[in-house]
């Protein structure tokens, strides 16, 4: 089994941001596969899918600073290795739409990645990074990622979230390396 994460926060309020590109990634990956419908366990929601083999989409409902419980408990239920883990989340260092993959490191100061890494005690699972810029000038970082794209963004982010489903597909039939090759390169 494989256990594909979208972060972001739960809630209306939250729907729209940039950190909740993780989810939009995931209802991306839903669609094109009709998987199952959306149900709560393991304090996240999440939706099944089988073709090769079975596929966990999780959205954790914790909130993005404890992530990591939805993650472990989701782990824990499934006996699922963390290398069999892909987490797509929010990056303020890469320009909005720009992708990349990594298979394991650090959390570059994203909460939800730390709280993932402190919960699993690993850091070997893949990431698929999602730019959403930096903020302007004079904007708190949390602001900025708790905001909505701007209009002039909503199209090349639209066809980042297809690029970022299309790249997880890769994950799971070629692997990281190979798909690391693919959709890291500049556009």
């Amino acid at each position: 089994m494989k256990i594909i994460v979208g972060l972001g926060n739960p809630g209306d309020r939250y729907r729209e941001t940039r950190h909740n590109i993780g989810f939009h990634v995931l209802d991306e990956l839903a669609c094109r596969w009709r998987s199952t419908p959306w149900k709560h366990r393991f304090e996240a929601e999440v939706s099944e899918h089988r073709a090769d083999g079975p596929v966990l989409l999780v959205k954790p409902q914790t909130f993005m600073n404890l992530s990591g419980v939805a993650v472990r408990e989701t782990v824990k239920f499934y006996k699922v290795a963390p290398t069999e883990i892909i987490v797509v989340h929010d990056d303020l260092d890469l320009p909005a739409g720009r992708l990349r993959i990594r298979e394991r490191g650090g959390s570059g100061g994203h909460r939800g990645i730390s709280s993932i890494l402190a919960e699993l005690g690993t850091d070997e699972f893949v990431r698929v990074r999602f730019g959403v810029g930096r903020p302007p000038e004079g904007w708190d970082s949390a602001d900025y990622v708790l905001g909505k794209f701007v209009k002039e963004e909503h199209e090349v982010v639209r066809a980042a979230v297809i690029k970022a489903a299309d790249a997880i597909e890769a994950i799971l039939k070629e692997g990281a390396a190979p798909a690391m090759n693919r959709f890291n390169r500049l556009d």
